[in-house]
């Protein structure tokens, strides 16, 4: 684009969309970019080889003209997307004016239909194309759509040499665990306790590693602290990721598979383990006769441990995707708003004729003196400390999601 003396207005946006899509690609994103001719002091954004990459904080009045753009996106994706491969059903959309937000909150949220997405796009004269099943123009559309009108962050993004894509990465784990105690309004740098480096795709793509974070200059900072192989190029983005963007508060009757939500509730019935180590408890209200089994799958380690110290009668707020067979919670983080009190049994009841100990009469049957044959239904109980406490919990950064917001980040905001 710089070289069609475009320039880049904003920052270019990464977009993540609903997470629990079945047919999403694995980090369901989508990229969007304008152009035009820059006004005000432009900012340096990043680095393509030797060469500097600005943005500008304005753009001027004049339009672009949408089919040389048109010819430089096709030329790009006919270069680079992996069409062989049946999971890259690229698009792309040039719109002269953003769609409402509403399209990006329920592409974030819902299902949204490629019908209803070519029926958008057509009734605002858009110039797009699809490839293969053309699903990557829903993608396309919301990242267009979207703008951080409630909350976002950024991300440094570094791309690898050509001749290193498809090898194994080479960035230092050490020099991680410093920029993340160094660089402080950066998150989900690096889980400690299972000695995961979340700066690293898993996937072999040309990327390198990618900074997250709320502050740009505390980006570029972050970056010069980590250790790695060579870098070929870097660019910060503005994104969604990290915000919450992806839920919405419903009641147990109201929730729908594929949504991510909010949802209040008790424990009607006990955490209990599933084959694969997965934790499942249930949950319900006084409102409705309607339940939700709610899962801490193996993925979220020692996040289990916390799930299973909930009991019947506990009040807890979920936050997670749903699942639609069975229709399940997949927990994200977990408020647990209010713990009942636990008993447990230090001896049998004393009688109060005799002052002796009475004996059990068998399971649940109760109790009785052999002596004076008075009876009791209740042992000596003594309340039972709790080791969970009535606060936010949240899966561990190995197993985040990229629109989940951290405690780190909502702890912040309530700080200020």
């Amino acid at each position: 684009m710089t070289e069609e003396n475009y320039d880049i207005i904003g920052y270019s946006r990464l977009v993540r969309l609903n997470p629990n899509v079945p047919w999403k690609t694995r980090g369901n994103g989508a990229l969007s970019i304008r152009v035009g001719t820059g006004k005000g002091k432009k900012t340096k954004m990043g680095e393509i080889g030797d060469k500097e990459i600005f943005c500008y904080p304005k753009k001027s009045s004049e339009n672009c003209n949408d089919n040389k753009i048109k010819k430089i996106v096709e030329l790009v994706i006919d270069k680079h997307a992996k069409l062989e491969d049946e999971n890259t059903n690229p698009g792309f959309v040039i719109l002269q004016k953003r769609p409402s937000l509403g399209t990006y909150e329920k592409a974030v949220r819902e299902i949204v239909s490629l019908e209803e997405i070519e029926q958008l796009l057509k009734s605002i004269g858009a110039d797009y194309k699809g490839y293969k099943n053309c699903r990557g123009l829903i993608g396309a559309t919301a990242a267009i759509a979207w703008y951080p009108a409630y909350d976002k962050t950024y991300e440094l993004i570094t791309y690898r040499q050509k001749k290193s894509w498809g090898t194994e990465r080479s960035v230092d784990d050490s020099s991680v665990k410093k920029m993340d105690k160094t660089c402080s309004s950066t998150f989900d740098n690096y889980d400690y306790k299972n000695r995961h480096n979340k700066l690293v795709p898993n996937s072999p793509c040309p990327i390198l590693y990618g900074i997250r974070g709320e502050d740009i200059e505390d980006l570029i900072m972050a970056s010069s602290l980590v250790k790695s192989e060579p870098v070929d190029s870097w660019i910060i983005f503005e994104t969604n990721q990290g915000t919450d963007d992806h839920l919405q508060k419903k009641s147990i009757d109201k929730i729908k598979p594929y949504q991510s939500v909010i949802v209040e509730g008790s424990l009607i019935q006990s955490p209990h383990t599933i084959k694969g180590g997965h934790v499942i408890f249930t949950i319900g209200n006084n409102t409705t006769t309607d339940t939700v089994d709610c899962a801490a799958y193996e993925p979220t380690k020692e996040f289990r441990r916390i799930v299973r110290e909930l009991c019947i009668g506990d009040v807890v707020e979920v936050y997670g995707g749903v699942r639609e067979k069975p229709l399940t919670i997949n927990i994200e983080k977990i408020n647990v708003k209010y713990l009942t009190k636990q008993v447990e049994k230090v001896e049998n009841p004393v009688c109060p004729n005799c002052g002796k100990h009475m004996k059990s009469k068998g399971a649940n049957q109760g109790y009785k003196c052999k002596i004076c044959g008075i009876t009791s239904s209740r042992p000596i109980v003594k309340e039972k400390k709790r080791t969970i406490r009535t606060e936010f919990y949240e899966v561990p950064v190995c197993a985040r999601r990229h629109l989940s917001k951290p405690l780190k980040r909502i702890h912040d905001k309530q700080k200020h």
